[in-house]
């Protein structure tokens, strides 16, 4: 019998040696459940209440995390396209991601399988994988979309796609492959939160997907509509924590959408960010002392990213996960939730039993490839970890509970079996 590649992965951490089972939940539904995955651009988790920031207001997002399933230790690319293109395939970085700014439409997306499956489909926001190309998102799978961003950087000649435009005040934005007019004054987010509460009024009797790569919180750091800068248009980074909040607000507002339609029992919700914070941004956080924004960067600070998964009636209020998390879970969570076997392309293991109070089905470990353009696989940087050690392929070890910075590698005994664990995982991946 030949295995799938997640059955080859494994595990040899103890607490992670069983995989998860897929239909863990008990009963079936008497209709297909709705999905939606909200995912903020450039924030980290130190900007989040349920994290223990005091700095910003996100009372949206800790509510659904308060009332559903925390994920403290959550990963992303440390870059916003390698994000996204592994959250929407299911693939680890270096199998399918080819340069920044570009998704290989021949490739398999949780959208793709939705709609195969009977499900309405959208997307609104951000989108930055298809430049010049504004049919891309429905071959990506979406029936309907409301986007920004289809930057054409290296056009032969001038286009309307040679600049990307605004995506805050009066934003440049494409609607099913028409350019949106009349948005002069408007706010992008804004424009975003009423097309994704029209697509639910319109779909809220047939299975939906909504997919929300959000525009905020993501630099230039403009005023917010309602701030006293609005007018003016300055733009600098203390806006940002008005940046996070109306953020947050954009979160409420497609939640009241769905308890609208009385939703909240047949949708899950999934909340996180592409990556962590930009690098100007410094953040107090009691827990850790000051992060600063390490966008870009594989440490925590440009990695560890706010995780949250709300379906009531199914995932138990307060429900914390610790075990280490990525963002190739994401599709084999969507297939179960969706009654669609996980595809044997999947890297990742679905999340529905951890946050269902079996978190003993954890792998215990994450992988992460990253490379910002790579040219051949020998570009990317590879590492596996653990909650507390990180391990490169290049040999650098890492004891996070003492140096989440990186500064210092461990050597000699002190890492114990831990390396020869974490080199099997690399080794493991790799070869698959």
């Amino acid at each position: 019998m030949q295995l799938s590649r997640r059955e080859m992965l494994g595990s040899c951490i103890a607490t992670g040696a069983a995989m998860a089972a897929q239909g863990s939940f008990a009963e079936t539904p008497a209709r297909k459940l709705n999905i939606v995955v909200i995912l903020a651009d450039d924030i980290g988790h130190e900007c989040y209440g349920a994290y223990g920031s005091t700095l910003y207001q996100t009372p949206n997002f800790d509510t659904l995390a308060r009332e559903g399933a925390l994920f403290t230790h959550a990963y992303s690319q440390p870059l916003c396209t390698p994000s996204r293109v592994q959250l929407m395939t299911g693939k680890y970085n270096f199998r399918n991601y080819t340069k920044f700014g570009e998704l290989n439409l021949s490739e398999p997306t949780f959208a793709k399988m939705l709609k195969t499956a009977g499900y309405k489909t959208c997307i609104a926001g951000k989108w930055q994988l298809t430049p010049g190309n504004l049919q891309g998102p429905h071959t990506a799978g979406f029936d309907e979309y409301l986007l920004w961003h289809f930057l054409e950087e290296k056009s032969e000649k001038e286009s309307e796609f040679s600049d990307r435009g605004s995506r805050y005040k009066s934003p440049k934005l494409y609607k099913n492959g028409e350019k949106v007019e009349g948005t002069e004054e408007k706010y992008g987010p804004d424009l975003c939160d009423e097309f994704i509460a029209n697509f639910i009024d319109q779909n809220h009797d047939k299975p939906f997907l909504v997919y929300y790569p959000m525009m905020l919180v993501h630099a230039p750091y403009d005023p917010v509509p309602g701030s006293p800068d609005w007018e003016s248009g300055g733009k600098d980074k203390k806006n940002f924590p008005d940046m996070v909040n109306y953020m947050d607000k954009s979160i409420g507002r497609l939640v009241a959408t769905l308890d609208k339609h009385n939703l909240r029992e047949t949708t899950l919700i999934i909340v996180t960010g592409d990556n962590g914070t930009g690098r100007e941004i410094e953040s107090p956080l009691p827990s850790h002392g000051t992060v600063k924004g390490g966008k870009g960067a594989m440490t925590d600070a440009g990695t560890h990213v706010a995780f949250a998964m709300n379906w009531p009636g199914h995932i138990k209020p307060g429900t914390v996960v610790n075990a280490p998390i990525e963002f190739s879970y994401v599709l084999p969570t969507i297939a179960e939730v969706a009654g669609q076997p996980v595809p044997d392309f999947a890297d990742g293991q679905s999340l529905i039993p951890l946050a269902t109070g079996h978190e003993d089905k954890a792998r215990g470990w994450i992988f992460m490839s990253y490379a910002r353009d790579p040219a051949s696989p020998a570009d990317y940087r590879h590492f596996a970890r653990d909650e507390r050690w990180k391990l490169y392929a290049d040999g650098s070890l890492y004891d996070l509970s003492k140096d989440i910075d990186e500064l210092t590698p461990v050597t000699g005994a002190e890492s114990g079996d831990t390396r020869k664990c974490l080199q099997a995982i690399l080794d493991r991946v790799l070869k698959s």
